[in-house]
């Protein structure tokens, strides 16, 4: 939505540009034609340039990924209340939709009443125009090949002149200049600046049908007399070249006006610099890309060990992890203030660090909820020194950097190590990082179904003959205690159907358990496998840089499979319909058995 509020500024920015340099520049010369051209090159330009964008590349220094330092508290914010905001993105994009819709809806109008007028109407062909003689008092206007004029309003010198005017209108196709600029109007309606856009382009189009009329015509003073005959018609046509426009004065004006000299071209040129301010202030988008280096692992780093807290780590797990830092790095740990939730997550935790006579360390977590996962990195250096990185934040799920190394974390008995960065996949080829596979999706349980229970129709009980004269009491109480009897035989039978459709539907029931289960570790297997490909993506770019070969085959692939994941739930949904479509074909079996059993 902001790249279109974005669009419709540079727009009308641009035409603002072009409407000031024909307005101040352009608008008292005569080259018409000239104008007619640059005025419809401002409005294409006004809907192409905002598209086209330059990218620049700043080639900067690789960033590493965040080393984890020693964060001694960690206390989690406090989660506010969502309060009621109006979005006034949506309010300027609602008022901007009405307005649109009213325009389009006066547009249609318009060319509905233009309709009405030629509809029905003789029309004499002559050359390449098509000519309409009304009877309404409108005034004369031609659109694209037709020419429409009430005769009857006019001398046959007033007429000439008319038709004159309007053959140029239709040989240049100036109806085309029109729709285009009523176009433009619908689309930014709310920019004053289009509507005198709009009214630049339709004057200009009446100087040049003036220019070339004036032409062929021998008395240019009765030309003119008849441009403001004119003027006494009020009613016009939309959506089409009037004869008559309101600003007859500046016609005529410019019909005894000088020729303007060559010379005045350069102002045609004055809009090449704004054009080019435009591109180089709202058009160039700058990327900053980092350069390829090969990071260099830190020889002096011989092991790193890295232990994670996690909100479902069980006390046990805490006393194994205290052990194993005591144990292989004579790091002492006490943990503390051990707060869980009813569902048995860490919610709250303390834990101290100290390693000889240095400072102690501490983690600190408090609150309602179940925390992140934290941890604790101890890097062991060549010389055997070792240094010690608390982790809070949910930073130990994530890729991390201990001096130049890549280190993702794997848990191992309560206590985690470090692993490499390669994701689960087949393996790749020399020097290449191999990309995680996709999980395949399970299939709906299939098999045969029991067969349909056979009745024996010979020995169905035949349902007694109602009596012909209901009234008669006896027989109707004979008639009753038959149909008792009936039905009593009838429900011998009907075990049988009730069997079956209670194994169909235990069959059934079984199946859907079985795929729903199957579905959850597909999910599951979906969530690991996009968590794989992000680590993946991140380790591509460390080695090869964002713009390499590797990495947009990385992308692709990536794109490839969730393209399957897609494919493979809608191959769910098929499955699905099918089974509902089985289990009501069973269900009308049933029933046709059972109005079967019931007409014998």
């Amino acid at each position: 939505m902001e790249a279109l509020f974005i669009f419709i500024a540079k727009s009308s920015g641009l035409l603002v540009l072009f409407y000031c340099a024909y307005f101040f520049l352009l608008r008292k010369e005569t080259f018409f034609n000239t104008n007619r051209w640059f005025l419809l090159a401002g409005l294409i330009t006004s809907v192409v340039l905002p598209f086209v964008v330059y990218t620049k590349i700043v080639w900067v220094d690789p960033t590493p990924l965040p080393s984890m330092g020693y964060s001694p508290v960690y206390i989690p914010q406090n989660i506010q209340e969502d309060s009621f905001e109006i979005n006034w993105n949506y309010v300027l994009l609602s008022i901007y939709s009405i307005g649109f819709l009213a325009f389009i809806l006066k547009f249609g109008f318009d060319f509905y009443s233009l309709n009405s007028v030629l509809k029905g109407k003789n029309i004499q062909q002559e050359a390449d125009f098509k000519f309409i003689d009304v009877e309404e008092n409108i005034a004369p206007f031609s659109y694209f090949d037709y020419i429409v004029y009430n005769s009857s309003l006019y001398s046959e010198s007033e007429l000439e002149s008319i038709l004159e005017h309007e053959k140029v209108h239709s040989d240049q196709n100036h109806t085309m200049d029109v729709i285009v600029s009523r176009i433009f109007c619908v689309l930014f309606w709310f920019n004053p600046i289009i509507w005198l856009y709009k009214k630049a382009i339709l004057q200009n189009l009446e100087f040049i049908a003036d220019s070339e009329a004036a032409k062929k015509i021998s008395d240019k003073k009765a030309y003119q007399y008849t441009l403001l005959k004119i003027t006494t018609h009020e009613t016009c046509v939309a959506i089409t070249n009037h004869f008559y426009q309101s600003l007859i004065k500046k016609r005529i004006v410019m019909l005894n006006k000088n020729q303007s000299k060559k010379t005045n071209y350069w102002k045609y040129c004055t809009v090449i610099p704004a054009l080019a301010a435009f591109v180089f202030l709202f058009q160039i988008k700058t990327i900053a890309q980092e350069k390829k280096e090969v990071q260099e692992v830190n020889e002096k780093i011989s092991s790193v060990d890295v232990y994670k807290i996690k909100k479902t780590t069980t006390d046990q797990e805490l006393k194994v992890i205290a052990e194993k830092l005591k144990q292989n790095h004579d790091v002492d740990v006490v943990i503390t203030n051990v707060k869980r939730n009813t569902q048995n997550e860490l919610t709250a935790i303390k834990v101290d660090i100290k390693k000889g006579s240095e400072e102690v360390q501490t983690i600190q977590i408090e609150g309602d909820k179940a925390i992140k996962s934290c941890g604790i990195v101890v890097t062991t250096e060549d010389n055997g020194s070792k240094s010690i990185d608390l982790i809070t934040d949910g930073a130990v799920d994530k890729s991390m950097v201990i001096q130049n190394r890549i280190v993702d974390v794997k848990e191992t008995n309560g206590a985690v190590a470090p692993a490499p960065p390669a994701p689960p996949a087949p393996a790749a080829p020399a020097g290449m990082i191999a990309a995680p596979a996709a999980p395949a999706m399970p299939a709906f349980p299939g098999g045969a179904l029991p067969p349909m229970p056979s009745i024996d129709m010979s020995k169905m009980p035949k349902p007694p003959v109602a009596p012909s004269n209901p009234k008669d009491k006896v027989a109707m109480a004979k008639f009753e205690k038959e149909m008792e009897e009936f039905e009593k035989k009838m429900e011998a039978f009907e075990p049988d159907l009730s069997d079956y459709e209670k194994q169909i539907e235990e069959i059934m029931s079984q199946r859907e358990a079985i795929y729903e289960k199957e579905m959850e570790k597909y999910e599951i297997a979906m969530e690991k496998f996009n968590d794989d490909m992000n680590k993946y993506g991140e380790n591509v770019i460390i080695k090869y840089g964002k713009d390499s070969k590797e990495y947009q085959n990385s992308v692709r692939q990536y794109e490839q499979d969730m393209r399957r994941y897609e494919l493979d739930m809608k191959q769910h949904e098929k499955n699905m319909k099918q089974h509902e479509k089985n289990m009501k074909l069973h269900e009308k079996e049933l029933k046709r058995l059972e109005k079967e059993s019931r007409k014998s």
